[in-house]
């Protein structure tokens, strides 16, 4: 496994550090500090077995304009890889973290843990791209902390992968927090893409909205299931959950199950999903203005997934996302000829 790194000089001044946590004075540098004792026992192995941890600091009042990329590559038959990341970002600090997870076509498993801290006042934007190889497995771990008036953005972007699953921890712990959940993936082959959220709730007049979109093709799978958990002491809370799937074969499955646990009053809270192929009046409407099936499907889809996307920090990261799915329209379109 190796670890890649993209950190501009000039941060070093503003006290940015982006270090292995081993090169670091208490050898941790928060590490487990999010993620204390993990959130299940996937997050234990990285625990037991990460090797080369990175942390990412960001001090007091400093803001970032620039995204800071961090790339893990895992390579080797039979291998796996332990990824862990640490984003720590100060009160009133502002930062965006891009991280890409990539393999070689080798059967590898990777168990990646990523924890997020976001103190008083503070904004992160983070967006983790998943494009492991057609025989790779993936069991990943996100846990995120929000502070009191810190905002949160999550981006997740799973496109590889023979099975990858992704469970994402956002505990809103400080009182007017928002965390905002967003994800496009892709399904083709015999894939499967399986994502757990859990919602947290626990300090008054905080905020979570989260937005999945996801289309399967060929024979692939999604999964979702997703909960909501507002505390006794979190009065005043807004929280929305929304899970959207596009089938493109007959043969692809997509399962969504959003739940709802709420232990106070005064509160909105409302969650909803959706599975079904492509919308036929939609798509009689572009063949009926001279736009062929196939080319109707494939803007139909992309318009589908562009919500999420257009979301997503930077035009080259947004130009980029697209297009994948693009790549992924392609083949979905090959296997139904």
């Amino acid at each position: 496994m190796s670890v890649a790194l993209t950190v501009p000089d000039e941060w070093s001044a503003k006290g940015v550090t982006v270090s292995r946590a081993a090169d670091l004075a208490d050898g941790t540098g928060g590490l487990g500090s999010v993620a204390d004792g993990g959130p299940d026992v996937f997050a234990t192995l990285n625990d037991a077995f990460t090797a080369d941890p990175v942390v990412v600091s960001v001090p007091r009042g400093v803001q970032l304009t620039e995204p800071l990329v961090v790339g893990t590559h895992l390579a080797g038959a039979g291998s796996a890889g332990f990824p862990r990341l640490v984003v720590l970002v100060g009160e009133g600090a502002a930062a965006t973290v891009v991280d890409r997870t990539t393999s070689s076509d080798d059967d590898v498993l990777s168990v990646p843990l990523t924890e997020l801290r976001v103190e008083r006042g503070g904004r992160l934007d983070f967006v983790a791209v998943q494009q492991l190889g057609p025989a790779a497995w993936q069991l990943g771990s996100l846990v995120a902390d929000v502070g009191q008036e810190a905002h949160l953005r999550v981006g997740l972007v799973g496109l590889g992968g023979a099975y990858a699953r992704l469970r994402t921890d956002c505990r809103l712990s400080g009182r007017g927090g928002t965390g905002d959940l967003l994800a496009a993936y892709f399904g083709d082959g015999d894939q499967t893409l399986d994502f757990r959220t859990f919602q947290h709730h626990d300090a008054p007049d905080t905020t979570s909205n989260l937005l999945f979109k996801g289309a399967v093709g060929g024979h692939s799978r999604s999964v979702y299931t997703g909960l909501i958990k507002v505390s006794k002491d979190a009065r005043g809370t807004n929280a929305f959950q929304t899970n959207r799937n596009v089938k493109l074969s007959d043969d692809a499955w997509a399962e969504s199950v959003p739940n709802l646990e709420i232990e106070t009053n005064d509160v909105r809270c409302s969650h909803a999903s959706t599975v079904g192929p492509v919308d036929p009046e939609q798509r009689f409407y572009l063949e009926s203005r001279g736009v062929p099936p196939t080319t109707a499907d494939r803007l139909i889809v992309a318009g589908f997934f562009d919500e999420v996307v257009r979301e997503l920090p930077g035009d080259a990261l947004v130009t980029e996302v697209r297009g994948h799915i693009a790549h992924k329209l392609d083949r979905v379109a090959e296997d139904l000829r």
